[in-house]
């Protein structure tokens, strides 16, 4: 399974992943995700929330279509972020 699939752009995940290099980035936004559960990660309005958040804390303004994108393939992958296969799923997806 690829984020490719739901129509996320390449650009837009490489973009993410280099920002993500920046220590100050990377803890405002494990600070926002800090707590979040397997059932905050399949309610969609709260996927929705943390999206907005995070795409504001990346300066990454995206539009409603692939925020809708983003968010079924977070609802489709039923991410649990206490369990390490998960975890190691979507840093495999994302390399």
């Amino acid at each position: 399974m690829s984020y490719q699939k739901y129509g996320i752009p390449r650009e837009l995940v490489e973009r993410v992943k280099l920002k993500l290099k920046n220590p100050d980035t990377k803890d405002r936004v494990k600070a926002i995700l800090d707590g979040v559960t397997k059932s905050d990660l399949q309610d969609r309005a709260k996927v929705k929330s943390l999206l907005a958040k995070l795409t504001k804390a990346l300066g990454e303004p995206i539009s409603d279509g692939l925020a809708n994108q983003i968010v079924q393939m977070v609802l489709d992958l039923k991410i649990d972020p206490n369990n390490t296969f998960h975890l190691i799923k979507l840093w495999g997806m994302f390399r």
